[in-house]
């Protein structure tokens, strides 16, 4: 609990056998998660089964892959349906570190932002932790022209460790977004389509063999989805378009 409130982190997981109960262990350790939710992509790994022997942890599992997009649909479901007042995607393969779960939950926690980001391009922590330098470049271009698209100063969209009010997450038409990789992109460029404000924190982050990492097909993919969610996003600010997205009346 943080202030009588429900924390729950989930994690969308595919093949995280090697990494989960690391990630577990440091996430428990920080002793505000009341429950931890693992959806399970229909890995072809151990991960249902470490994760159906980890305390405090519910397990759902896709008999088909679903895509990441689609896991987060259900890691969310499944988090509101417990009852979350608070929850944070924390991904099992231990690129982003769980020490930062304390803070992320106190922002949301203490109802200074709705959402929490946890920045690899603050403080410089993307280069340091190995991340290849065409994804660094690829990132910060692709923020670059999302920033000026969307009218927004985020230091990257391109994260996976994020924090929500269980609040802000009712609001999002998740439903509506992709079940690929672009769902991250297309959630936070709803939550500022609504108004509210997103939080970085500076966010240290680890490159090595177990990590997950999208591969240059699907990364190309992806920053045509971001650079479509853009233009989605711009055209419907200036009354061009209507879009499920983003819908009048919330502009």
């Amino acid at each position: 609990m943080y202030r009588d409130r429900k924390v729950v982190v989930v994690m969308p997981a595919y093949n995280a056998a090697k990494t989960l109960q690391r990630t577990y262990d440091e996430v428990m350790a920080q002793g505000l998660v009341d429950e931890l939710i693992v959806v399970d992509d229909a890995s072809t790994d151990d991960t249902v089964r470490i994760a159906a022997g980890l305390p405090r942890t519910v397990v759902r599992v896709h008999e088909h892959n679903r895509g990441y997009g689609g896991n987060q649909k259900t890691c969310y479901r499944a988090a509101l349906d417990a009852g979350a007042d608070i929850v944070v995607m924390v991904h099992p393969d231990y690129q982003y570190t769980p020490k930062l779960l304390p803070a992320m939950v106190a922002l949301v926690g203490g109802d200074v932002y709705p959402c929490v980001l946890g920045s690899r391009i603050l403080g410089g922590g993307a280069r340091k932790g190995g991340m290849p330098i065409w994804k660094y470049v690829a990132n910060r271009g692709l923020t670059l022209l999302e920033n000026w698209l969307l009218g927004s100063k985020l230091s990257e969209f391109h994260t996976g460790y994020r924090a929500f009010s269980a609040n802000l997450l009712r609001e999002l038409p998740l439903e509506a977004n992709s079940d690929d990789f672009v769902f991250d992109n297309q959630v936070l460029a709803e939550i500022l389509w609504l108004g509210h404000e997103i939080a970085e924190i500076t966010c240290p982050t680890s490159y090595f063999e177990e990590a997950s990492s999208i591969n240059l097909r699907n990364s190309v993919r992806y920053g045509f989805g971001c650079l479509g969610t853009g233009l989605e996003f711009r055209l419907a600010r200036w009354r061009v378009r209507a879009s499920p997205r983003f819908p009048k009346g919330a502009e």
